[in-house]
């Protein structure tokens, strides 16, 4: 029986013990965002660092006082690829437990998948990469690669520290190829490689009127209202069609050439089913994109929150003295989120009426992200997912952005493979968040193989 099959049979065999080990991992409030699960988030490193302490890897959690980075490496293998695997133990805030069928932090399985907080998101996509890692060891006796693993405490809050670790430690970090599973695939059967991901630019815009709030019977007509202003000026951001109102804005913007509309195409998708699963009658956006399209590779502009104003029962006769707005652009590559920062403030300065300060915070930025469809480490990875599930794998686009992956790209110099297995009705981020207990196992099948795959293409590795 060859290595990968003995490995393959050892994942078999040990399902359940799999599945427990998961369960463990979900029981762990490791909420990032509340500082009354600080050492809920120590815990998950610890849980998480075990794992490989009793793989044999060496291991350290840097920044332990705070939210640990485990960081581990594998003994080394001579004449071998080396790869990143990079994943987060962190999870979102439950919020209302009202809102859960059952209560976030006990781990249930019911309907094929398991519930609780962090499921899909991410313990349930990093843990088979470390799991696919032990069965080699196990079963074949050996490792058929080098591997770095790199797991966070903070991705849900910034991955502030991540950042600086990525920067200090870019020598030690040295690989051929960086695999992150963080993304979603487009149905149960149906496998996918992420090849881009949208960049982000955030603001924040505070408008300030009148030196206090007013009667808007008394001064209503004589001030500008800061709330009208803002409406107007959040409006005349984009056009009736949809087309963004900053200057320079689509200057970088590459069309899709044909061969990508093409690939996106191809991507099953049931465009009605879509719209069901939200609660929307119909798609609305730019003009001659499909939706997938202008989800993944078109750069768009949202209203995420707005302020200003009395908010409280009943009716209130007033001209706020503030009012606010949060707003997200999402970017597509080549364009420089600098530069939309720039525009941006040259638009809103020409839309701000007379009597209204305007302040413009700068919140985050990342650029979008690109790995080439021909790319070594993109191929080992479809045939690998072509082997495990029962329909070949599709290139897609995520319309989402990962900050740390441009990091990794632009610091490491090498291509990130996203290899995710989330489901959209997953409920990431939301009330009774699930993962599917037989996506959760294939996912652990194709690391195997991947692993396999990367290793039969080591010519020219480093020796990192």
């Amino acid at each position: 029986m060859s290595d990968i099959n003995k490995v393959l049979e050892y994942l078999e065999t040990h399902r359940a013990e799999w599945d427990d080990l998961l369960c463990q991992y979900l029981r762990i409030p490791s909420v990032s965002a509340d500082p009354n699960h600080a050492e809920d988030v120590r815990e998950a490193a610890r849980w998480t660092a075990g794992l490989f302490d009793r793989m044999g890897f060496s291991v350290e959690l840097v920044d332990g006082e705070h939210r640990p980075i485990v960081y581990a490496q594998s003994p080394r293998v001579e004449n071998a690829p080396t790869v990143l695997v990079y994943g987060h133990y962190d999870v979102q805030p439950a919020e209302d437990p009202s809102l859960w069928d059952t209560p976030p932090f006990q781990p249930s399985i019911r309907n094929g998948a398991f519930f609780a907080r962090g499921a899909c998101d991410n313990k349930g996509q990093i843990l088979p990469h470390i799991l696919s890692v032990r069965a080699w060891k196990e079963a074949a006796g050996r490792l058929p690669l080098n591997f770095k693993f790199v797991v966070e405490g903070e991705e849900e809050v910034g991955s502030h520290l991540l950042e600086r670790f990525i920067d200090q430690a870019a020598e030690r970090l040295a690989c051929d190829c960086v695999v992150i599973s963080d993304t979603g695939m487009p149905g149960p059967d149906q496998p996918a490689v992420t090849y881009g991901l949208r960049g982000i630019a955030y603001f924040e815009i505070r408008l300030s009127g009148p030196n206090r709030d007013l009667h808007s019977g008394s001064f209503g007509g004589a001030v500008t209202n800061p709330c009208n202003a803002l409406a107007r000026m959040l409006a005349g951001l984009a056009d009736d069609s949809g087309r963004i109102q900053i200057p320079g804005f689509y200057d970088d913007v590459v069309p899709l050439s044909e061969e990508e509309r093409a690939r996106m195409r191809a991507v099953p998708f049931d465009e009605k089913a879509y719209f069901r699963m939200l609660g929307v009658e119909t798609a609305v956006g730019e003009k001659g994109y499909s939706v997938l399209e202008r989800r993944w590779a078109r750069p768009t502009y949202d209203v995420c929150g707005v302020w200003g104003g009395y908010q409280g029962a009943g009716a209130k006769t007033v001209i706020p003295s503030q009012a606010g707005a949060k707003l997200s652009f999402r970017l597509v590559p080549h364009q420089d989120p600098a530069k939309v920062a720039k525009g941006l403030e040259i638009r809103l300065r020409q839309l701000c009426p007379p009597g209204i300060r305007l302040e413009i915070i700068d919140l985050h930025a990342s650029p979008a992200v690109l790995t080439p469809l021909d790319s070594p480490f993109m191929k080992a990875a479809e045939r690998a997912l072509a082997a495990t599930f029962p329909n070949p794998p599709v290139a897609i686009r995520e319309g989402g952005s990962i900050p740390i992956v441009a990091r990794f790209q632009q610091r490491l110099g090498v291509d990130v493979l996203l290899i995710g297995f989330a489901q959209e009705d997953d409920n990431a981020h939301a009330p009774n968040e699930k993962y599917s207990v037989d996506t959760y196992h294939r996912a652990m099948a194709a690391s195997a193989r991947l692993w396999e795959e990367l290793r039969k293409g080591s010519d020219g590795a480093r020796t990192a």
